[in-house]
């Protein structure tokens, strides 16, 4: 097969790369450059797309003596991610910017374009399993690792995006990795892994959404509505949050707060015990697949954050809508989360976290 493999600069794409070579496909590999500025996504080793994730890409490339190109797509990183992420804060809810890269950047126009130019798969350095059935239908499954895995910021895929995605390091352990580079004599073999969020390089979330949004003032109270104290813009909030909480005046049971609700239209934030965080219910909006689903509602498992456990729940699908009813109540889910469906291992697919309650 012809192979695009999609090289971050980091260990795990390059040795993606190398295991696609190894099993004889005809590889290029290509660097996404995401950013408008090449220097304003990485402070020390954290974070990413720099001049200098370009250049160790093409020091692997060469090792592996592969073609090598750069794609920039700055400009539509910028608009489907980096403004998606600024304006779903502002709107006072929770996105995953993986998720938005993996759906409209890697494996939209990423894909597009390399099925375009007669390529047959995209091959990444994600931690999932694509198996293949007798039928030749394709199923995306957990890694191997599980500490690892990335199936749930991939179960935003499609069954036609699944059928040209490859992820050759689904079945390996990332210390496997490591040591596999360095016998491969890629460079990057002890390269530290990016930030989550590469495009804020130094952690600081609520300062990058500051500088792009401006202080908007509020009050912080309690459920009945009683004044706490005082917060510079809902965005520095979400749902679950227990520390930072800008509260002047402690809870007369001396408890600690969380963050149970936020109002970006009245800039208001409301918190309050742990318990009123219990939600066993969860709507979810935008729902992709990438298998066939059972009749509603059928019995599967959600998982509600990329590191987060899976919860048994049941499932109702009706066209884009989600209802998952959990078996236990889970705390601390906020709308924008993605909610992922599966069954076993295998990714059934996802959804937008619209609200989540008590039945």
């Amino acid at each position: 097969m012809r192979v695009l493999a999609a090289m971050s600069g980091g260990v795990d794409s390059a040795v993606a790369a190398a295991r696609a070579v190894d099993a004889g496909h005809d590889v290029t590999g290509v660097h996404l450059a995401l950013s408008r500025n090449p220097r304003s996504y990485r402070v020390g080793a954290r974070g990413c797309c720099t001049v200098e994730d370009a250049a160790d890409a093409r020091r692997a490339a060469d090792v592996l003596g592969i073609p090598y190109y750069v794609w920039d797509l700055s400009e539509r990183f910028h608009s489907d991610v980096v403004e998606d992420f600024v304006a779903e804060y502002a709107a006072g809810r929770t996105p995953n910017p993986c998720v938005r890269c993996n759906e409209r950047i890697k494996f939209t126009a990423v894909l597009d374009r390399a099925l375009a130019l007669g390529f047959d798969a995209v091959a990444t350095g994600h931690y999932a399993r694509v198996v293949t059935q007798p039928d030749g239908s394709r199923e995306l499954h957990r890694a191997a690792d599980a500490a690892k895995d990335q199936s749930y910021v991939l179960a935003v895929l499609t069954v036609d995006q699944l059928r040209g995605a490859m992820f050759p390091l689904g079945k390996t352990v990332k210390a496997d990795v490591r040591a596999e580079a360095a016998r491969c004599g890629l460079a990057v073999a002890e390269k530290p892994d990016s930030h989550d969020i590469c495009f804020v390089a130094d952690g600081d979330t609520a300062g990058f959404l500051r500088e792009r949004l401006g202080e908007r003032p509020g009050d912080v109270v309690d459920e009945s509505g009683q004044r706490l104290g005082g917060h510079d813009g809902v965005f520095a909030y979400t749902v679950g949050q227990r520390r930072g909480l800008g509260i002047d005046t402690p809870a007369s049971d001396g408890r600690p707060r969380y963050v149970l609700d936020l109002q970006p239209v009245g800039a208001t934030v409301t918190v309050g015990p742990y318990e009123a965080l219990a939600a066993d219910e969860v709507h979810g909006r935008q729902a992709r697949w990438c298998a066939p689903l059972p009749a509603s509602p059928f019995d599967a498992e959600v998982q509600l954050r990329a590191h987060g456990a899976a919860l048994s729940a049941s499932v109702s699908v009706d066209g884009g809508s989600v209802v998952a009813v959990l078996d236990r109540p889970a705390h601390g889910i906020a709308p924008g989360q993605t909610l992922a469906v599966y069954a076993g291992t295998r990714v059934l697919g996802s959804a937008t976290v619209v609200r989540a309650g008590q039945r």
